[in-house]
């Protein structure tokens, strides 16, 4: 009798236990696949980007030149029609035979190492939350194939389906070809055209399917070969051709051809990703990271035609004074700055000059932000008034990082990070430093949670490896220390974070042992 009592109740609690584990499921990266993997991400003025594509000439970090350079990356790569400038470096890459100046170094923000292809072959490609074709230059007859810095010249990889086993085209009946209307038949192979924002940038070419070479983020570092549907760019033109995403492009935007949306499909992982900025350039990329239960949310605001990664804000929060203003702006970590149109712009700006302490900079038509102050001579901190916006669903997302801190021939100066827009609202890089962003596109929301993309507890991903140095400002010689919510914002020195070597129970492990103890009242 005891034997069968034992037995139904072991029955029962595997009924039960297994619908749990099926909803826990639902909620956790690790029942998808092999669960997340992940691409260390680097600004492009960091030192691996430098040390790749074999170039020095930047201006030095924390200048009003090096932000200079930014902004007018923004403009250049974006189409915002916004005033640039004729800023040039003697950095050149070359198509062919000719050589391209570049007006401001790489138009894109981020770039990751990726390898695609059997025998793999690896690519310098751009990360565009604003597009959603993965492409690489291939068998081209208009693209950058390589980067010439002084006498030095550094040859690009271009991608040929004949020089890879596990390559094959994409045929017109495929459900990702969306000009099929130019195909003379089904079984023809299916073409592709991107037109991006940028007057007269566009790749072109034809699509293939091959394997992309991927590495869990886990304790084992397992290696996967996840098949992937790319353009095959034979035809560059425009921006790209002056170096903008000079070795290809992964899109990580909402429709079906995106990289985030063909793991989700092939069930390697689930259908979102985030998004870190570290110091020094360092930040990670993370496919099928659903974000934490005690994140901060928003819905998306999706359009119909071209989807982007549009919120709501409600609020504005300057100082510990609200103003309810509702206004849409772009989540867009490919942009360096926030860019805002009025009435948010001057509701922003002007409620921030009110209330900073130190004097206004006098006009420097160089500075590419017009709400800048003068700090004193060996003045070690300040205050500013934090920023906060209230996001549709009530939660409050704190902008940890709304000024720069530059030097202006040698006099220190701190200018709010926002750039007047006279069309689209796009909150920038800036304003995402200090979280994981999270992308869900199953649940249709952004997520924030603090990080500084090192704390193992964050995530169930590997940690990135902190640098070794204080924390400082652009400028060397300050650095921020924001309290969310807080009326103002204190700068001062700071040190590093602390490294986190704590382990973590993940729901894989979590369930592998329920699943024992299930075993264990059915046997009794």
């Amino acid at each position: 009798m005891a034997a069968t009592s034992n037995f139904v109740l072991g029955k029962a609690l595997v009924y039960f236990l297994t619908l749990f584990l099926v909803v826990l499921c639902r909620g956790s990266v690790s029942c998808y696949g092999f669960g997340t993997f992940g691409f260390d991400i680097h600004h492009k003025f960091s030192d691996p980007v430098r040390g790749i594509l074999g170039f020095d000439e930047v201006p030095q970090k924390g200048t009003v030149d090096y932000y200079k350079v930014l902004v007018h990356g923004d403009h250049l790569i974006k189409g915002r029609h916004l005033a640039s400038d004729d800023q040039t470096t003697p950095l050149a890459f070359y198509p062919g035979n000719d050589t391209v100046q570049l007006g401001g170094p790489f138009g894109y923000l981020h770039y990751a190492n990726i390898s695609v292809g059997t025998p793999s072959s690896s690519y310098l490609v751009a990360l565009d939350t604003g597009s959603d074709l993965f492409w690489l230059p291939c068998d081209c007859t208009s693209c950058v194939r390589g980067i010439r810095s002084g006498d030095e010249i550094t040859e690009f990889n271009i991608f040929s389906p004949n020089a890879s086993s596990t390559s094959k085209k994409v045929s017109c009946n495929s459900s990702l070809c969306d000009l099929q209307r130019r195909c003379p038949s089904q079984t023809s192979t299916c073409p592709y055209q991107v037109v991006y924002l940028s007057n007269g940038t566009s790749s072109t070419g034809y699509l293939v399917e091959d394997v992309l070479h991927l590495t869990t983020d886990d304790s084992k570092l397992k290696g996967v070969k996840a098949p992937i549907t790319f353009g095959c760019g034979t035809v560059q033109t425009g921006s790209f051709l002056e170096g903008a995403a000079p070795n290809g492009l992964i899109g990580l935007g909402i429709e079906a051809i995106s990289v985030p949306s063909l793991l989700a499909k092939e069930g390697y992982t689930s259908n979102s990703f985030s998004m870190c900025f570290g110091r020094e350039g360092l930040g990670r990329i993370r496919f099928g990271d659903n974000g934490s239960v005690d994140q901060g949310e928003t819905p998306f605001s999706l359009r119909e035609t071209h989807p982007t990664y549009n919120v709501t804000v409600t609020q504005i929060n300057v100082g510990g004074t609200d103003a309810n203003l509702e206004f849409s702006a772009i989540f867009d970590s490919g942009t360096s700055f926030t860019y805002l149109n009025d009435p948010a712009y001057t509701q922003i700006s002007e409620s921030f000059n009110k209330m900073a302490n130190e004097d206004r900079h006098s006009s420097n038509s160089s500075i590419p932000f017009e709400y800048c102050y003068v700090l004193r001579p060996n003045q070690t901190s300040f205050e500013y008034p934090a920023l906060n916006f209230t996001m549709k669903g009530g939660h409050v997302y704190p902008v940890k990082e709304s000024i720069v801190v530059a030097s202006d021939n040698g006099t220190l100066i701190y200018c709010l990070g926002v750039v007047k827009s006279e069309n689209v609202n796009i909150i920038g890089q800036n304003f995402m430093t200090g979280y994981r962003v999270t992308f869900d596109r199953e649940k249709l929301i952004l997520g924030w949670k603090d990080s500084n993309c090192f704390d193992e507890e964050e995530t169930s991903t590997l940690p990135i490896k902190p640098s070794s140095s204080p924390a400082m400002s652009p400028a060397g010689t300050l650095s921020p220390e924001a309290t969310s919510g807080s009326v103002n914002n204190t700068i001062k020195p700071e040190a590093a974070p602390p490294r986190n070597h704590s382990s973590k129970l993940n729901s894989f492990s979590f369930m592998f042992i329920l699943l024992i103890i299930c075993q264990f009242f059915v046997i009794v």
